[in-house]
């Protein structure tokens, strides 16, 4: 009894015959080479670097043989963020941080690229002849010597492509393509139109009413004419919503059916190469028809000045004339979602210039051909003639912005849809040669929000380890500091801050370990140099070294006798009573016009025991600033004071500076708020 039933199995019609060594072989003798396409950030390229692109893309097509087909495949699918929440060491602002933007919607895009190897007579089969319309498919045999040229070709392709250093490609393995038990291979994928890891194959129905697949009805826009392509195309274009009159956003021109077109998509774009020469020779022909006919009708004549045109350009630069075709096939499973969607896609293709075109009679074909590896089957009369160079302007070039693979860096969002994003701004920029060091200026007007950004970026830097030194002005991180200081139990978490209750107070002569190397004995000397003398003195030689042998000679005495309390006060005293003698006693004296001891003391006598500043170097809290991680100096209330302020700057210095010379293979900041001023 005859089956009279419309349906069938996927096995009955399906296209392909093996995947082997990484290859796609069709049952119709095609060979197909995959591969994982990496395209630079959205918002990240320049105008040039989208030319060089543009350049490398047509070199790498003319490498291929003739009867290929380049085949190009953006998916661009909804997901939604999954937070990282099973971190043990996870601290309340970075758990909150990945909660807050708990299941966040944002388009994922991956770009495959299919280069396939046909035959000149499948090359011209229309869609008549698909195999979708046959009963079964007889498979052929593969040619030994062909299909080495074509891998050696493929090979050269991505080549020139990696070589360019903006677009990278990566070939898929077999598991990739076919998956294995635990994960779903991409033909899978493209069966079902689902996210990663979704392993749900659905049943198809396919008429030329509507195409579905499970619960979703695609529906299909097409450039198939020349006719509906704008006059001129480009390789990028201005994207006004971040562009000034004084700088330039770039986007590729096709970036308005990529990641602008914010719904679940394929962007498929084909580029079919033919023998370039015998293409020419047929246009060659059909002018010379028109020209004969051109009494007849005026159209005639208008066709044949177009195909003189395209052979002119063909001719004078050399041109390879190509077949091209894009369509952007979107999907819903809600019925009022896809007319939305609809006039989504198409007043974003009308953006480009460009005669949107709904295509449903051919979506079942279309959607066919575009099977990873079946480019093959692609319809002939659904591609216009062109050269390879327009074909190319047409690729989307960009992708997502990508979270980098470093430990070390910062939380911030995607510019376009909110997603959070891991990005380093210290290590890698000095790795990939865009700068030579990791400093960073913050710029910005009143309220921009800068400060609001220096306590997310050092909130998460310390907790990744980080020294931390801040000089403030306003209390800008005085809530960050408490955190800490709490969360320690007041082990770090250091304010320095001047009140009249609390003055601000050091000891720039305390340490831990007792080890004072040459750059503390140094920045001591320069603390009380500048204590002693004004700005307007100059400092003779005689007066820094004997001031420098003082500090020397002090800081063995404390080293020998812990008994002494390291302070200004027991500093003072040493210089007044000992070394003031040892002065005196000298064999070759030092005369008061060359070291002027009494006119230190005197100087120096508010700083000690009972002056108007005794608090200022003579804390006794004893903070080894040298192990604590975050520091924070409010200056706000002391920048105008001439007497307190160069101490404290000094201050601040010595303690970075020890940091520096000490700490080894450990992360320093020193964060100058108001650097301006």
């Amino acid at each position: 009894m005859r089956n009279t039933s419309k349906m069938t199995t996927l096995e009955n019609r399906f296209p392909l015959l093996a995947v082997e060594h990484g290859c796609i072989i069709s049952k119709d003798a095609d060979i197909t080479v995959a591969f994982e396409v990496e395209l630079p950030e959205l918002y990240t390229v320049t105008g040039a670097e989208y030319e060089a692109i543009h350049s490398c893309w047509c070199k790498a097509i003319k490498v291929l043989p003739d009867y290929s087909v380049v085949h190009k495949q953006d998916w661009f699918i909804k997901e939604r963020y999954k937070p990282e929440l099973q971190k043990d060491d996870m601290s309340f602002l970075s758990r909150s941080f990945e909660r807050h933007f708990n299941e966040r919607p944002y388009l994922k895009h991956t770009c495959y690229l299919y280069l396939t190897k046909t035959t000149k007579e499948r090359n011209r089969m229309q869609s008549n002849f698909s195999t979708l319309c046959r009963g079964h498919i007889i498979p052929k045999e593969l040619d030994r010597e062909t299909t080495t040229k074509f891998l050696e070709a493929c090979e050269q392709f991505e080549r020139i492509m990696n070589d360019s250093g903006l677009v990278r490609l990566r070939r898929l393995s077999t598991d990739e393509i076919v998956g294995t038990e635990g994960k779903t291979g991409l033909i899978e994928r493209y069966f079902s139109l689902m996210p990663e890891g979704d392993t749900t194959l659905q049943d198809i129905e396919l008429s030329a009413r509507e195409m579905r697949i499970g619960d979703n009805r695609l529906c299909l826009h097409t450039l198939s004419d020349a006719e509906d392509l704008p006059g001129k195309v480009a390789t990028d274009t201005r994207y006004e919503k971040l562009s000034t009159d004084r700088s330039d956003c770039r986007l590729s021109f096709a970036s308005p059916v990529g990641l602008l077109l914010s719904c679940n998509h394929i962007y498929n774009q084909y580029v079919l190469i033919d023998n370039s020469e015998e293409t020419l020779q047929k246009f060659e022909k059909s002018a010379r028809n028109m020209q004969s006919l051109s009494r007849y009708s005026r159209s005639n004549s208008i066709n044949r000045e177009w195909i003189d045109q395209y052979l002119n350009e063909a001719h004078s630069y050399g041109l390879t004339s190509v077949r091209a075709h894009f369509n952007v096939m979107a999907w819903s499973d809600d019925a009022e979602e896809l007319k939305h969607i609809k006039n989504d896609v198409g007043s974003q293709l009308a953006s480009m210039e460009c005669v949107p075109r709904h295509n449903t009679i051919d979506c079942p074909t279309l959607y066919w051909a575009a099977i990873p590896g079946n480019a093959a089957d692609f319809p002939a009369e659904e591609s216009f003639h062109t050269f390879i160079e327009q074909a190319v302007c047409l690729f989307t070039e960009e992708t997502n912005y990508r979270s980098s693979l470093s430990p070390f860096g910062i939380k911030m969002v995607d510019r376009l849809t909110g997603k959070p994003l891991h990005l380093d701004i210290s290590d890698l920029p000095m790795k990939r040669g865009i700068t030579t060091n990791r400093n960073k200026f913050v710029l910005g007007p009143s309220g921009s929000g800068k400060s609001f950004f220096m306590n997310h970026l050092v909130r998460q830097y310390y907790e990744q380890g980080a020294h931390v030194v801040l000089v403030d002005t306003g209390n800008s991180y005085q809530g960050l500091c408490g955190m800490i200081r709490r969360k320690t139990g007041g082990a770090d978490g250091v304010y320095f801050t001047y009140t009249e209750d609390k003055p601000i107070s050091f000891n720039p002569f305390y340490t831990d370990d007792y080890i004072f190397d040459v750059e503390k004995k140094d920045s001591i000397k320069t603390l009380l140099l500048t204590l002693w003398k004004s700005e307007d003195d100059k400092v003779t030689k005689t007066e820094s070294g004997e001031l420098g042998s003082a500090v020397s000679a002090y800081i063995e005495r404390i080293q020998s006798d812990r008994s002494i309390v390291p302070s200004f006060n027991t500093f003072y005293e040493y210089m007044r009573d000992d070394y003031r003698k040892e002065l005196a006693q000298r064999d070759i004296k030092v005369e008061k016009s060359d070291f002027n001891i009494d006119n230190m003391l005197t100087t120096m006598r508010q700083y000690y025991r009972g002056g108007r500043y005794d608090f200022l170097l003579n804390s006794t809290e004893n903070i080894d600033l040298l192990g604590k991680r975050f520091i924070v100096f409010e200056i706000d209330s002391i920048k105008e004071n001439r007497e307190l302020f160069p101490v404290v700057t000094i201050i601040i210095m010595e303690a970075f500076i020890n940091k520096m010379r000490r700490l080894k293979g450990v992360r320093k900041q020193l964060i100058v708020e108001e650097a301006w001023l």
